[in-house]
């Protein structure tokens, strides 16, 4: 995840409306329009992903001269798929983890994390208001640029030449 972007300039972590309104339209449904919807929406929103100290900072450990390091959350299913965590918004990310500290990204950076990872999903606000999973096809798409757009008779991908 590169430079900032200035359109997040002044960004205080509020969720997008938009965004909340298409996730909890999916939210247990069942349909594959709104869930479609909701990750369209998904993909044009500045997300949340969520880093944490991985290490010891303390000092007095084993190893003194180790220190943290900063790393995304992965979570593990039962199964044993793996996850890439991102949030909609400061308050969904707090409700997950107090301590972890935001990085401000767009979709497609998110799921270039997931495929880097060997990640299976990529999970939206696990910790609610509304929980989306993008799973499978969608997501080495969405890691190369690609947004999914709803067109008159299904669903597409809109590709920016060179990317």
């Amino acid at each position: 995840m590169g430079k900032v972007n200035a359109a997040w300039a002044g960004d205080r972590g509020e969720p997008d409306a938009g965004v909340r309104a298409a996730l909890a339209a999916a939210s247990g449904t069942g349909d594959p329009g709104a869930y479609l919807t909701a990750v369209a929406a998904l993909c044009g929103a500045r997300l949340l992903l969520p880093i944490v100290a991985d290490g010891d900072e303390s000092g007095d450990g084993p190893d003194p001269g180790r220190h943290a390091e900063m790393s995304a959350v992965l979570m593990t299913s039962a199964s044993g798929a793996r996850g890439v965590l991102a949030f909609t918004g400061l308050d969904a990310l707090r409700a997950f983890d107090p301590l972890a500290r935001p990085v401000l990204c767009t979709l497609d950076e998110v799921a270039a994390a997931a495929v880097e990872a060997g990640a299976e999903v990529i999970v939206v606000d696990v910790a609610g208001p509304h929980l989306l999973a993008i799973e499978g096809e969608l997501i080495r798409p969405l890691s190369t640029g690609n947004r999914l757009v709803a067109l008159e008779d299904g669903w597409g991908w809109l590709s920016v030449a060179g990317s």
